[in-house]
């Protein structure tokens, strides 16, 4: 039997070593919640955590929140504050990543022109990404996803509204103005002939994102099917409802018509969907049919996020070691 001593100098040596491990952290900001991820440098997941947005009064309360969720889960890990290195964070909105900035969020209440990133490196004293949440997947999905190591593709996130992160030669592309990917703006024939404001949804999110098809489906369903949601809708087509297999037949069209337009301008041959709407198999499969007539071999392929919901986090993470490597190398020279 060891004397008590040396007992007590191997649990101070283990805990000394745990705390030697440097960690990240990823968020995913969304209009009703928050999810957060820990990680350690290898990119293994260690703690997560996540909590309502709902309520909260500007981009202050936020950043409390992702403050308070980091320091909860260095808690879960019995970390100290000093472990973490870096931090991501992916917000549903144009985003200034040069300089950390929310320029526009039509999702987020007051968010306009917000130092998203200085005010958290304030508060946790760590570098901090600030990217937007589409473009976020997108990462994610290429480096643990359904577009992993793949160096041309799209990635098409269509929840409550849409939007798209591209990856171009192996990089994703942001566009001039931080813009790019904002293809719910994109004009339709039979919608308004004006473009929507930054700070509002567009055309053709009104017409496939989550609230759009609720809004279709509302005019044509029966009193009692009213309060289905998109996912529920496009169930209902699958079990032989009529109406819902025309929303479901006109949500294919319209999505196959946006990757037909988006596919002749890039040549990309993949497009990974997500989103709870996006990862429904009856659209995935409809607007494949569709492009396969339209286009033949030059079809690209549509496939669905292996990830889910947790393709931000991972990107977030991704961004985060990134960003840590980036900084330790900085150091080092």
């Amino acid at each position: 039997m060891q004397p008590e001593s040396e007992n007590r100098a191997a649990v101070e040596k283990s805990a000394q070593s745990a705390n030697e491990i440097r960690y990240v952290a990823g968020a995913d900001v969304g209009g009703t919640n928050l999810r957060l991820a820990l990680a350690d440098l290898s990119g293994t997941i260690l703690a997560r955590w996540s909590t309502s947005t709902v309520g909260l009064r500007g981009p202050e309360a936020v950043v409390e929140r992702i403050c308070s969720g980091v320091r909860m889960m260095l808690q879960q890990v019995s970390a100290p504050c000093e472990m973490l290195r870096s931090i991501a964070i992916g917000v549903p909105g144009i985003a200034d990543v040069e300089n950390g900035v929310v320029v526009a969020a039509s999702y987020l209440m007051g968010w306009k022109d917000v130092p998203l990133r200085a005010l958290v490196e304030s508060r946790l004293n760590v570098p901090a990404v600030v990217d937007n949440d589409v473009n976020v997947a997108a990462i994610g999905e290429q480096w643990a996803g359904s577009a992993k190591n793949a160096t041309d593709f799209v990635f098409l996130a269509i929840g409550t509204g849409i939007g798209a992160g591209i990856v171009l030669n192996g990089h994703l592309y942001r566009g001039s103005s931080w813009a790019a990917g904002e293809i719910g703006y994109m004009l339709l024939p039979g919608a308004a002939d004006l473009p929507a404001s930054v700070d509002e949804p567009g055309a053709l999110e009104k017409r496939i994102g989550g609230e759009g098809i609720k809004g279709q489906w509302k005019k044509i369903c029966l009193p009692e099917e009213s309060g289905f949601n998109a996912t529920e809708i496009f169930d209902l087509a699958l079990d032989g409802n009529p109406r819902a297999q025309t929303l479901l037949h006109q949500s294919a069209t319209t999505l196959a018509q946006a990757i037909y337009n988006i596919s002749r301008i890039l040549n990309c041959p993949l497009f990974v969907l997500g989103g709870t709407v996006g990862l429904h198999r009856a659209l995935c499969d409809a607007a494949q049919r569709l492009l396969d007539q339209w286009m033949a071999s030059d079809s690209p392929r549509l496939v669905r996020s292996v990830l889910g919901a947790d393709a931000q986090i991972m990107g977030a993470l991704r961004l985060a070691l990134d960003s840590e490597r980036s900084c330790a190398r900085l150091i080092s020279t």
